[in-house]
């Protein structure tokens, strides 16, 4: 089995409006599969079919090697979700809606109900009504319900919506322990970049409906570009000294009073040396590698050209 996840030439029509166009996802076994882009970039629709709750106009859908149909349902008990907001029985506490969807899963597993509400930190509050509950709590039982009868694939979407810095890092660190003690398989959504780079293994980015880009972690660090980010009070006449006096052609002015230089013969010392010798204040200058952000902005930004946007 190549790939827990596979679409090909996924697509999705509502109206006249085609909203994913003929995307191929390839996910592999064990590994955090980062599903990036915006909002409104389709992301959401792709998990709904992959989840059989959307039918594809065009294309497939193979999940752990089976092509997806309708009465795909002993594959889709091999999975836990999370799709938008997770919605509750409110009158009930929250150790009883664990326990009730242990039920029509057909799951029993003695403590898989505590170790889930431990697991996301809300054994303090587990016999309280949900409709007590705050935001961040009811997407971090959502989260614990998803998990609840150990899936082999859990698709997430947007699962740190609602929550605080510190629940964030929790979730983060809970990811990849599911991933790496466990051998899950995680398909998670995000439009914060900074988010899916911590935890990631792979990365998909869909923009427009269309998936710009599938790449390893490890890959998109290799071919990261190294320059130096300098902060001036003269942008022009920084660009002018760096090109007149230094001969360098391989610059950007990023924004005003920000200017990365890409040429790799270029120092840190020697580059606020020569802008200072010729009367430009540096205030800030240093060595600094591509995010994954700046991946992002690249290539959506390329195609946002391409397609006169």
């Amino acid at each position: 089995m190549p790939y827990v996840i596979q679409t090909n030439h996924l697509t999705k029509t509502m109206g006249e409006k085609e909203i994913i166009k003929d995307v191929g996802l390839h996910v592999k076994q064990g590994e955090i599969y980062g599903f990036l882009g915006p909002n409104g970039a389709g992301k959401t629709t792709v998990m709904k079919m992959i989840l059989n709750l959307w039918k594809p106009t065009e294309g497939s859908i193979e999940l752990f090697g089976e092509r997806l149909t309708p009465k795909s349902y002993g594959v889709l008990k091999r999975m836990g979700s999370i799709i938008e907001f997770p919605c509750f029985y409110e009158r009930l506490t929250g150790r009883e809606n664990l326990e009730f969807h242990c039920e029509y899963m057909g799951y029993y597993h003695p403590g898989s109900v505590e170790g889930a509400l431990e697991a996301l930190e809300l054994l303090a509050d587990a016999d309280r009504p949900v409709k007590e509950y705050s935001l961040g709590m009811k997407e971090r039982l959502g989260i614990a319900r998803a998990i609840l009868c150990r899936p082999e694939l859990l698709v997430l979407d947007e699962p740190t919506n609602g929550l605080d810095p510190a629940g964030m890092k929790h979730v983060r660190k809970l990811l990849r322990n599911l991933c790496s003690e466990y051998g899950m398989t995680i398909m998670v959504s995000s439009h914060i970049l900074t988010e899916i780079e911590s935890i990631a293994d792979t990365v998909g980015i869909l923009h427009h409906g269309e998936l710009m880009q599938e790449m390893g972690m490890q890959k998109l660090e290799e071919m990261n570009t190294v320059y130096i980010e300098a902060s001036v009070t003269d942008t022009k006449g920084a660009a002018f000294i760096l090109s007149d006096k230094c001969g360098m052609n391989n610059f950007k002015i990023i924004k005003e009073g920000n200017i990365r230089i890409y040429d790799s013969g270029a120092t840190v010392q020697e580059t606020a040396r020569i802008l200072e010798a010729h009367g430009i204040e540096v205030t800030a200058i240093g060595k600094k590698a591509e995010t994954l952000e700046d991946y992002f902005l690249k290539i959506t930004g390329e195609a946002d050209r391409a397609c006169g946007n």
